[in-house]
């Protein structure tokens, strides 16, 4: 089916910036919602953002809204993460996945297909 791998992770400086990939070369994610989630070392994974199949519809969790764009192209089987104004917060494993339809945006149960991770990391 999908096969999801994750790209664009690094090592920056609060206030900057990172683009991640999520390209998919086991199959279309066209009719799949997308999402973002990570986790920090000791913490639970936790959602990020996520966008519907079509493109058209956003939801984000509080603390990235204003710096955080999801977005996709489907032609492309591709979804980005556009991080801006990074904080050490958002230190963490990111982690792209196909969700599930008509299951809860917000949780990670909702999502199959995942991805293996993309480290970001964030100095203060």
């Amino acid at each position: 089916q999908v096969h999801l791998e994750e790209s664009g992770g690094g090592l920056v400086q609060a206030g900057g910036s990172l683009m991640l990939s999520c390209a998919s070369s086991g199959g279309t994610i066209s009719t799949y919602a997308m999402g973002w989630f990570r986790q920090a070392p000791g913490k639970e994974r936790e959602f990020v953002a996520v966008i519907g199949a079509s493109g058209t519809g956003t939801i984000y969790r509080d603390s990235v809204k204003g710096r955080f764009t999801i977005s996709r192209d489907n032609a492309k089987n591709t979804v980005y993460l556009q991080m801006n104004s990074l904080k050490p917060e958002d230190t963490a494993v990111y982690y792209c996945a196909t969700k599930r339809a008509g299951r809860l945006i917000r949780l990670g149960t909702s999502y199959e297909n995942w991805g293996q991770g993309t480290q970001v990391t964030v100095s203060s």
